[in-house]
């Protein structure tokens, strides 16, 4: 029996996420199965289907692999590129590196962590922002920046950080607003 199988056994199925649908995982499992070492590129595409990895995912790789659902998770842990948790929409990633340091990155974290009264590392409630930080995002010239889904934004003050926040914010509930009325 699968432990991702539609029949689990009671004690299996406290373990797994009830409605998560597992089977886009399970193919990706058994095109890549004999393949040498291809427990992070599994790892890779399943949180390109999840938009993270839910431990319910993990287990179903560890049990489907025949390996031990610590090691996945040791993998899934160590690697930065991997989330255990859904991001929001809009990713902030702000620059630690030294040019953003010395102008004033740690004042500008404290103030989008305020604003949206988050922590590194965390989603809002709504699912709207996640905040995270780099070591260096490339973009000296623009110092102090952040990146939201990509798009650089610098040379920043906390200010003009807020300001960007709130006007995609503005925006979100417009189109939300405009989304009901149709």
């Amino acid at each position: 029996m699968h432990f991702c199988s539609k029949n689990k056994r009671p004690e299996e199925k406290s373990m797994l996420d009830a409605q998560l649908d597992l089977s886009p995982v399970l193919k990706i499992i058994e095109e890549k199965r004999h393949e040498k070492g291809s427990l992070i590129a599994i790892l890779q595409q399943a949180q390109e289907i999840y938009g993270y990895l839910p431990l319910s995912v993990l287990k179903c790789i560890a049990r489907e692999l025949g390996i031990k659902p610590a090691k996945v998770y040791g993998i899934a842990t160590f690697y930065t590129q991997f989330r255990l948790q859904p991001t929001g929409k809009y990713q902030i990633m702000l620059c630690q590196g030294t040019a953003c340091h010395v102008n004033g990155s740690e004042r500008i974290e404290s103030t989008i962590c305020q604003e949206l009264k988050i922590k590194r590392g965390e989603t809002t409630p709504d699912g709207l922002f996640s905040l995270e930080s780099a070591a260096c995002l490339g973009c000296c010239s623009l110092a102090p920046v952040m990146m939201i889904n990509g798009q650089a934004y610098g040379p920043l003050s906390a200010e003009k950080a807020v300001a960007i926040i709130r006007k995609i914010k503005a925006a979100e509930s417009l189109s939300l607003v405009g989304g009901e009325a149709q």
